[in-house]
């Protein structure tokens, strides 16, 4: 059989999609409902001309006239398959075939002046030019995946995942679990859609929601240059169209199976050579046993309850991870097994109430169950030995990455006139968290850190199950969205207006498992602590030891509402405008119900134009402008808002006067008095004192030029620069210096019990005015500090890039792209997290708490990878055998060296950019490239119809583990040398494989 014309019948509907809908260069005309597309083209304008669009799958249908100058527009369409008929007095003159991509547009143009522009299919063949691979309206930066392109290239089955494949996208701090960042952003600015709905992690802005892979229909990255419709993002959008029933009943289902056998051992962590550590070169974590196996379980269902109107759709994943044998370091010395259980599903109901309406109902559930048996272990021995007990998680993920969730949407269309469209949209949603953790009956088991310059094995450990801060019992996040827009077509201009409002509510927080947090330490040589004038260690003493107490909780709520009108100009036949305009407030809540920050009028241009250099759609030239702003995230309120205690106090205490369980010293002598990091002593702020006022919000500015230039009907390259600038941010300061100083300028007198609080949101890097009562009577002052009183340097976040690629399109046979980003992101502050410690405390980062802590602090950022390699792609061999490849190659992240800066006043520890003299953002190098090749073959027997896949996949191939992050921090809290600074963090996955049976039917 030829290979060209192979398979027909079987791969019809793939080759369309594949043949249409790969565009994976810059994005498409006219922004649309992030849910839909649209088709808009030329014909011929003789009296009588109209244009009939009709969903192939489920019958949906439009007629549009053609207007006096040629040109017709369907907006709001469902994506999928249409045929576009022209018809002239109620006859058919041509019928062309078009795959509607998310958020896009899809040119069908009839006139013979455009035929290089015909967009047409014949069965499986691609007749004429094929789709113009440039779209010369577009001013975005987007990257669209079809589910067919999901399943064909080897990419790990999870949307982030995915977005990887994207240019400029990048993986954040492991810390923080499988999160990305976009474009020099920190990994908490971006914004996940499914149908149109925000399913963005509310409390801390990273991660999202997910659904069952394989329901996805499109997924689309938006890496910048997006339109007025979007907000709350300075990072990136992805966006994520589920699939939806049709005219056909159709079911399947599969099984995806990584079996820990065919795991490579992940590698080991040591501790670092420090000359004169008793710890040098030992291990640190053993994790060559850290693997598990991995199994999915899938299965869907779809078609007409009432053929052409109502349809349905239903899928579920249920995942499970065993055969874990974890072990952790060494100084915490415990062992866990325990199954990870995932659950997805997603249901969605079509109802074409007529061509005119439509009412979309989607429901999805994402269930995260982790239930840990935790013992202690024996690294002398490599052995378990006491069960120490047990902890039940849900929906917690990895630092919250993976919130988990159930989700109801509903969304109407209405094509009211030819020229007008409405759409609406309301969801809810709702995630419960549960953390609980089961010890020895009757033991409080504190937290328990020995940093002693000692053998590890002598090292005192905790009897706790888990250490760090555990959820705060019955937290949860509640989302409502309401969304609303209006769409007119008149003349040349496509106008649009809405609104997009959200509220999320919350409540949640942390404490300190076991009450407190004991931190063994050898006594300084100097016979002070940094941080503790007022410490006098007692001639003799051998031990010391620091007990910390934390714990933050509470209701919280933020309000967000924004309002944006936009307006697609087709100038001429070659220049098309795209104007726009996003006005957004926020407000944030207290726990109290207060509101401590309110922002209005925060207005958003977002600009664009493209050049059609030759009007063939061969060449396009394009370039855009745009604002973004992102709302303070729930977070802030509980940690800066709420009460919070942060209690710290030294103590000396016998030799062996230890509890033998618990490890805490039974007798502790109080060598210093408490102190409370930034005034956290139980009391909630003042909302009136607690930020500046007219305090701006956080925005960002972003410059886009670039081209797009067919090199043959199949190929395709081009090439952008993208600028970014963040302008204005908010984070907490904890400096009451420049108030005393103000207080004194002023000759006035601050009393004892002064209500001024530990930290202020405030705009860094300009002046701010603050409300503050000094004298605890109710009378406040408006004390005006500029940029110098404060002490703080400028704020600096840019991202500049020079992106390049090269494409080719799918011709039945082959696709493949390969992309490279040089890029720089560099500046003072990594927005609102702080990668250099893995600090989950989005916009109150230590960053900005007193100006020492900026001095040194301008380089390279965390999220800086100067180089990125990306190719992927896959070939159709046979009818029965495809092969794909994914290549991703990146340069490492900047080091730092993060110490302790005399005087610590503020007891900050090792936080400074100083290591024994300046240590400078990023003047200790780089860590090692990463290198990921992953492969996949299929085979479709044809005795099975093709409808029965077996898939092979193996991620990362050549097995390359790299370091993705280190310990940076130089000196432990008290003053020593660190024995794990350098240390690795984490590294790359190891090789793993992945098989997959599949089996698709319509009944």
């Amino acid at each position: 059989m030829n290979a060209l014309n192979f398979g027909r019948r079987q791969f019809r509907r793939t080759a369309l999609a594949a043949a249409l809908g790969m565009t994976l260069a810059s994005g498409v005309v006219y922004a649309q409902s992030n849910s839909s597309g649209v088709i808009f083209g030329r014909a011929d304008s003789a009296t009588g001309a109209t244009v009939k669009i009709v969903n192939v799958d489920t019958g949906l249908s439009r007629e549009l006239p053609v207007s006096s100058d040629g040109r017709y527009r369907a907006t709001s369409l469902p994506v999928g398959s249409y045929k576009v008929t022209l018809l002239r007095d109620g006859n058919v003159v041509e019928t062309r075939d078009v795959q509607v991509n998310i958020g896009s547009g899809s040119d069908v143009s009839f006139a013979a002046a455009s035929a290089t522009q015909a967009q047409t299919l014949e069965g499986v063949q691609v007749v004429g030019t094929s789709l113009p691979a440039i779209d010369v309206s577009s001013v975005d930066s987007r990257t669209v995946l079809t589910s067919e392109q999901l399943q064909r290239i080897p990419v790990a089955s999870n949307v982030n995942a995915a977005a990887l494949l994207a240019p400029g996208v990048v993986a954040g701090d492991s810390r923080y679990g499988g999160v990305i960042s976009f474009g020099g952003a920190s990994a908490a600015e971006n914004q996940y859609y499914i149908n149109g709905f925000a399913v963005t992690n509310p409390l801390t802005g990273l991660g999202f929601a997910t659904l069952p892979f394989d329901a996805i229909d499109q997924q689309q990255i938006l890496t910048g240059g997006y339109g007025a419709e979007y907000g709350r993002s300075t990072g990136g959008v992805v966006n994520l169209t589920t699939k939806r029933g049709s005219n056909t009943w159709k079911a399947g289902a599969q099984v995806q199976w990584s079996p820990r056998a065919l795991t490579a051992n992940p590698r080991s962590i040591y501790y670092p050579q420090h000359t004169g550590n008793v710890t040098d070169g030992t291990i640190y974590q053993d994790r060559s046993g850290n693997k598990t196996t991995n199994t999915l379980y899938g299965l869907y269902v779809s078609g007409p309850l009432i053929k052409d109107k109502l349809f349905i759709y239903a899928a579920a994943d249920v995942v499970r991870q065993d055969g874990s044998r974890g072990v952790t370091n060494v100084l915490t010395r415990t062992s866990f097994d325990g199954p990870l259980k995932a659950n997805h599903w997603l249901g969605k109901i079509d109802w074409n109430i007529t061509d005119s309406h439509i009412l979309e109902l989607t429901g999805l559930g994402d269930t995260n169950l982790n239930d840990t048996t935790i013992y202690s272990y024996d690294y002398a021995t490599k052995s378990r030995t006491a069960r120490l007990g047990t902890e039940h998680q849900k929906n917690l993920g990895t630092a919250n990455s993976t919130p988990g969730g159930v989700a109801y949407i509903g969304k109407y269309t209405g094509y009211i006139t030819d020229s007008l469209t409405v759409d609406a949209l309301y969801g809810h949603s709702r995630t419960d968290h549960i953390d609980v953790v089961t010890g020895a009956a009757g033991v409080n088991c504190p937290n328990i850190v020995d940093n002693r310059n000692v053998p590890a094995a002598r090292k005192r450990v905790s009897c706790a199950p888990v250490q760090g801060n555990l959820n705060t019992p019955g937290a949860y996040d509640e989302v409502d969205n309401i969304r609303f827009d209006i769409q007119y077509h008149i003349g040349d201009h496509d106008l649009r207006v809405g609104i997009d409002n959200q509220k999320a509510e919350s409540f949640g927080g942390l404490a300190v498992q076991g009450g407190a947090t004991w931190t063994y330490t050898t006594p300084p040589a100097s016979g002070t602590i940094s941080g503790f004038p007022e410490l006098a260690i007692p001639a003799g003493s051998t031990e010391i030891v620091r007990r910390q107490i934390f714990r933050a909780s509470g209701n919280v709520k933020v309000e967000q509402s924004a309002q944006f009108i936009e307006d697609n100009w087709q100038v001429s036949d070659r220049w098309h405008a795209y104007i726009g305009l996003r006005n957004e407030q926020f407000k944030n809540f207290n726990t109290d119900g207060v509101v401590f920050v309110k922002q209005r009028h925060q207005l958003a241009p977002r600009l664009g134009l493209t050049w059609d250099v030759f009007g063939d759609s061969t060449f396009k030239v394009y370039a855009n402008a745009g604002r973004y702003h992102l709302a303070i995230p729930s977070n802030v309120a509980i940690r800066g808002a709420g009460p919070q205690l942060f209690e710290r106090q030294y103590f000396t205490y016998a030799p062996g006067s230890i509890d033998p369980i618990t490890n805490v010293p039974t007798n502790p002598v109080a060598i210093s008095g408490i102190h409370y990091a930034n005034g956290a002593d139980g009391s909630a702020p003042d909302p009136k004192t607690l930020s500046a006022k007219n305090l701006s919000a956080y925005y960002q500015d972003e410059y886009i030029l670039g081209f797009d230039k067919q090199l043959a009907p199949d190929w395709t390259m081009g090439a952008k620069v993208t600028y970014r600038k963040l302008r204005s941010i908010i984070d907490d300061m904890c400096d009451s210096r420049p108030i005393e100083a103000w207080a004194a300028r002023n000759s006035i007198t601050i009393s004892p019990d002064a209500n001024i609080p530990g930290c202020f949101l405030f705009n860094p890097g300009k002046g701010n005015t603050f409300t503050v009562d000094l004298n605890n009577d109710g009378k406040y002052e408006n004390i005006v500090l500029s940029k110098a009183d404060l002490g703080f340097p400028e704020l600096k976040r840019k991202y500049v890039a020079l992106n390049l690629y090269v494409e080719h399109q799918f011709n039945q046979q082959f696709y493949g792209r390969a992309e490279y980003v040089l890029s720089h992101s560099y500046g003072n502050s990594e927005g609102l997290l702080k990668s250099d410690i893995g600090q989950l405390d989005p916009s109150v980062t230590q960053d900005w708490d007193f100006p020492e802590l900026m001095i040194g602090s301008n380089g390279p950022l965390p999220s800086d990878r100067r180089h990125q390699l990306k190719a992927y792609g896959f070939w159709q061999m046979t009818p029965e055998w495809m092969f794909g490849a994914n290549l991703a190659a990146y340069s490492g992240r900047p080091k730092n060296c993060l110490g302790i800066r005399d005087p610590d006043i503020y007891n900050y520890g090792s936080s400074y950019f100083y290591c024994d003299g300046e240590s400078p953002r990023g003047s200790k190098g780089r860590l090692p490239w990463t290198y990921q090749l992953s492969l996949n073959a299929e085979y479709r027997p044809a005795m099975f119809n093709h409808d029965l896949s077996l898939k092979l996949d193996v991620f990362n191939l050549l097995n390359q583990q790299r370091e993705q992050n280190i310990d940076e921090t130089f000196q432990t809290g008290d003053g020593n040398p660190s024995p794990t600074y350098t240390r690795a963090l984490s590294y790359s996955a190891p090789r793993s494989v992945r098989l997959t049976a599949r089996y698709d039917f319509s009944l």
